[in-house]
């Protein structure tokens, strides 16, 4: 019996077809392998069809891509001067991420701790001058000099505003520096006034104190793994409870009169409120944690310690006591 036959396209006719013949290639050709998916479709069994033809007859190559030049996204051999340079560091933001250079960070906190150290400088020289100088010290606790100290606390309180409420006035310079020098003018004289009414050695040991309370505090700030500028609540929460309870201190003094027991406590809250805000201030400044200052905030950053510097030695000096008058 012969094989049934085939019509090529799989279907039996029932015909007796001769299976096909293998092709014939010349001895040294190689037989070329047969190419699936392309049987019976008008090119033979074995036969390739052939490649689409693009232009002139030949077959499109694709184009190789471009070499770029280090990442500045021009083609090697062409014009680089229309390339943009890199724009320097600026941040709009008061509070941000880490600063991008190490030697920025350097120069941010020399800068910030120089204009500190000049305030303090000053601020503690014109304390030496009222405790220290008979005549300015009796010339302070005249009308004339209260009168003096009212008007530097409203203008200390207007430029505190101006300098941590508008951003314009603490960036540009000389503005900045002018209107620190005045606000330190005036927290100056304030300090100055009080400690004239204290005695000249009770003074100086509250500086001395302040100074050594100030360091630790500041090393503490700078070794510390506790991050303490995430704190900002806490330190909200704190502010509240010593305003309410200064408050309510003032009423109790003029209803039922002083207690020393209740200054004490309201001294001490006091002087916890703005250690921690020294501690806060110190990491803001020299940064390595969640939030730090920008580099364009040192008149910020110098004017925040500078506040938490001298209410610390007020603190220190009220708990003494000793007033003259």
């Amino acid at each position: 019996m012969s094989a049934p036959g085939y019509d090529g396209y799989g279907r039996n006719d029932g015909a007796q077809v001769p299976p096909p013949q293998p092709a014939y290639y010349p001895q040294g050709h190689p037989q070329p392998q047969p190419q699936y998916g392309i049987a019976n479709q008008g090119y033979g069994y074995n036969q390739q069809p052939p490649p689409p033809a693009y232009g002139y007859g030949q077959p499109q190559q694709p184009a190789a891509p471009p070499k770029y030049d280090g990442g500045y996204g021009e083609p090697v051999g062409q014009n680089l001067s229309n390339v943009a340079a890199p724009k320097p560091y600026e941040d709009d933001s008061e509070f941000g991420a880490s600063f991008s250079d190490a030697a920025i960070r350097r120069g941010f906190i020399k800068k910030v701790y120089l204009i500190l150290f000049t305030q303090l400088l000053f601020t503690f020289g014109l304390v030496a001058i009222f405790i220290f100088t008979d005549s300015v010290r009796e010339w302070a606790q005249t009308d004339t000099g209260l009168y003096f100290y009212i008007a530097a606390y409203l203008l200390f309180i207007i430029l505190y505003i101006v300098l941590v409420c508008i951003k314009s006035v603490r960036r540009k310079s000389p503005g900045n520096y002018i209107c620190l020098g005045a606000f330190t003018l005036c927290f100056s004289y304030m300090a100055a006034m009080i400690s004239s009414f204290h005695d000249t050695n009770i003074v100086l040991i509250a500086m001395g104190i302040t100074a050594l309370v100030c360091l630790s505090i500041s090393i503490f700030a700078i070794q510390t793994k506790i991050d303490f500028t995430l704190c900002s609540g806490f330190l909200f929460v704190l502010c509240m409870v010593v305003f309410l309870f200064g408050w309510s201190s003032l009423i109790t003094y003029y209803t039922w009169g002083g207690s020393r027991i209740l200054n004490c406590v309201y001294g001490a809250l006091c002087a916890l409120l703005f250690g921690l805000f020294l501690i806060y201030d110190t990491q803001m400044i020299v940064g390595g944690r969640k939030y730090e200052l920008s580099p364009e905030e040192y008149i910020y950053g110098a004017l925040q310690l500078y506040v938490d510097v001298v209410y610390l030695f007020l603190i220190i000096l009220s708990f003494f006591g000793g007033g003259n008058n």
